[in-house]
């Protein structure tokens, strides 16, 4: 702070410390690297107009002191915004992009706002700082209403890294580096941030829990394995040094108030340590410790989905998972189940083909949530027998029975053995008819099934051939967010065949993907541009784009979209262009050179290759324009 007590010197000092502070944080090491670097160096371009106005004890009229007022509130806080990105959980924030990247943007807005209010011919700065200062506004300009969003093969990654208990070393190998996530050291710090991230939310971990803690777990595995000489049980400990964290309400026993181990619900609903509750049943006692509701019945229902929740909580938070009384030793991924599940899954089995209504959709449920617990209890119910029996209930004229078998069959798809098992089953052409016909979130998760199962190119065929193509256009169409997502990334998948291209043309995607592309506010730029982008490139797909009137909106995207749709958008643009002077007459009519001389500049190699391909496709047509 300045030592005259004059308000101007004071602002202006305050300004200058700030885009220090700003400066000096760390560099960020995750999936926002570009944006965040971005949005660093451009404030700090911004100091020495602050600087020079201190050194010259400039005294800023009411109007200056206004402007920088709502400058300095702005980069205040940009600074905490900015640290949080760079000292949270990369794995939170990739999962949470979309919103970081609006945090960005509407950071940049307020910045470029703010310098709008100062005016510059006012203040007395010499004519380099001034210009400089006026170049950074330019910036701030540009880069509004244009963020950063992530790549489609992140998205494609993240899908598949989330969806499949082992998925492809090369997948975790590019997420690993997306997220920077690559030594036993970042491994560490993220499960520091995460832990930090559990206290801050007051022990609610909230939705994305799950999602985060499988995806961790995942990584740290593949980081490991890809650096032997380092001892993992070396590096586990490593990973608890912090302190102990703490346990969410919702993973204690109401009666122990301790971790589950076992947790089993009871006929009201709700959920205890299976010791404890049956020490409770034992003494006698006909009600629920809990809500003193009367127990229906004393059955302990095993509460699978919370166990698994406790055992990624646990391996995320260097917590020794809970051992049971009596419970089996540890085994390797596919093999056998303990013989309390074994016998479990033998009973559902019989639910399942000879039980009434009520027991077949009961038996459903909980082998969903089985087959979700984890990668043995994929490979037992598989082996058991339990595929034909719910492919059979993909039939079922009750839609909760329906939509549990489906995930259930989801879920089990997760291990390749049983993609093949499902197939042979002959469940692809039921899968698609729930696809058609099921309710919203049947049909969601037959849209996640059928990407599940395209992973293996041959079911790229038979999925295609048995018409799910126009059912996944209309769950594009109208689905809910995620039920589009869904339907995007099998479509993709799909797409990569060439015969299902022609399909996709056929069935209509064309109008739908623009409509998409159009909607910028819709989450579905990304999809719809990568979707585009395979379909340029077979002559049907061009022939479509280009009954649309792609050209502005691809144009737009070029100057203002992220770098991965940038670069699919030139793509297609270079597909519509080549061989019809028409599109390039109309890409010229809309101020294609500028848009694309920027892209060769700036751009990735495949986009600067396009683009300058293009531009030379331009002059040819100017040249025969001239010429004739």
């Amino acid at each position: 702070m300045s030592l005259t007590g004059d308000p101007s010197s004071e602002l202006l000092s305050r300004l200058v410390d700030s885009v220090k502070e700003i400066s000096g944080l760390p560099e960020c090491r995750n999936v926002f690297k570009k944006t965040h670097g971005d949005l660093v160096r451009r404030i700090k371009l911004l100091s020495p107009m602050f600087e020079e106005l201190k050194d010259n004890n400039e005294v800023l009229s009411e109007e200056e002191t206004k402007g920088f007022e709502l400058l300095r509130t702005v980069l205040d806080s940009a600074k905490e915004f900015l640290k949080s990105v760079v000292e949270g959980s990369k794995v939170y924030q990739t999962l949470q992009r979309d919103d970081i990247a609006d945090k960005i943007n509407q950071i940049t807005e307020k910045i470029e706002a703010a310098l709008g209010e100062i005016p510059y011919v006012k203040l007395n700065l010499s004519e380099e700082v001034q210009e400089q200062i006026e170049l950074v506004h330019a910036q701030f300009r540009r880069a509004k209403g244009s963020p950063e969003l992530q790549d489609h093969q992140l998205e494609v990654d993240l899908a598949i890294a989330q969806r499949e208990k082992e998925p492809d070393p090369a997948i975790l190998k590019r997420l690993s580096e997306k997220l920077h996530l690559q030594t036993i050291d970042d491994l560490k710090k993220e499960s520091l941030a995460f832990h930090e991230l559990v206290i801050a939310s007051g022990g609610d971990p909230g939705d994305w829990f799950e999602k985060m803690s499988s995806l961790f777990k995942k990584l740290k595995d593949y980081v490991q394995t890809e650096n032997p000489e380092i001892d993992s049980a070396e590096a586990g400990k490593g990973m608890i040094k912090h302190r102990s964290p703490v346990i969410p309400d919702d993973f204690r026993c109401p009666i122990s108030l301790e971790l589950m181990k076992d947790p089993v619900i009871v006929s009201t609903g709700q959920t205890y340590e299976r010791s404890c509750i049956q020490k409770w049943l034992d003494a006698g006692h006909k009600t629920c410790p809990k809500t003193q509701q009367t127990l229906l019945h004393t059955a302990l229902t095993p509460n699978y989905v919370l166990k698994s929740l406790i055992a990624l909580w646990c391996e995320s938070n260097g917590v020794e998972l809970p051992k049971q009384p009596g419970a089996c030793r540890s085994k390797k991924v596919g093999s056998s189940m303990s013989d309390c599940d074994r016998a479990a899954v033998t009973t559902l089995l019989d639910k399942l083909g000879n039980g009434s209504l009520e027991q077949q959709r009961s038996a459903a449920g909980e082998l969903r949530l089985l087959a979700k617990r984890n990668a043995d209890n994929r490979v037992c119910i598989a082996e058991a027998g339990a595929v034909p029996l719910l492919v059979e209930l993909l039939s079922s004229t009750d839609p909760r029975t329906q939509e549990h078998a489906v995930t259930a069959l989801l879920n089990l798809s997760i291990n390749d053995l049983n993609k093949g098992t499902i197939v042979n089953a002959g469940a692809i052409p039921d899968i698609v008819d729930v696809l058609k016909n099921g309710s919203m979130e049947a049909r969601e998760n037959a849209a996640a099934t059928l990407f599940s199962l395209s992973v293996i190119d041959e079911n790229k065929v038979a999925i295609g051939a048995a018409g799910a193509i126009p059912a996944l256009i209309k769950l594009l169409c109208d689905g809910t967010p995620r039920g589009k997502k869904d339907a995007a990334t099998a479509i993709f998948n799909l797409s990569i065949y060439q015969g299902n291209k022609a399909r996709a043309v056929k069935a209509g995607i064309v109008p739908p993907l623009m409509r998409l592309l159009r909607d910028a506010g819709g989450g579905m730029v990304d999809e719809a541009l990568a979707i585009l982008a395979i379909l340029a490139g077979h002559q049907e797909g061009k022939v479509a784009i280009g009954q649309v009137d792609p050209i502005p909106v691809l144009i737009e995207v070029i100057r203002t979209g992220s770098q991965r749709n940038r670069e699919n958008a030139v793509a297609i643009l270079w597909s519509l262009c080549t061989g019809d002077s028409q599109q390039l007459i109309l890409a010229k009519q809309f101020g294609a050179e500028e848009a694309l001389k920027e892209l060769s500049e700036s751009g990735t190699d495949r986009a600067k290759r396009k683009a300058g391909s293009i531009l030379e496709l331009l002059q040819r047509v100017d040249t025969v324009v001239n010429q004739s």
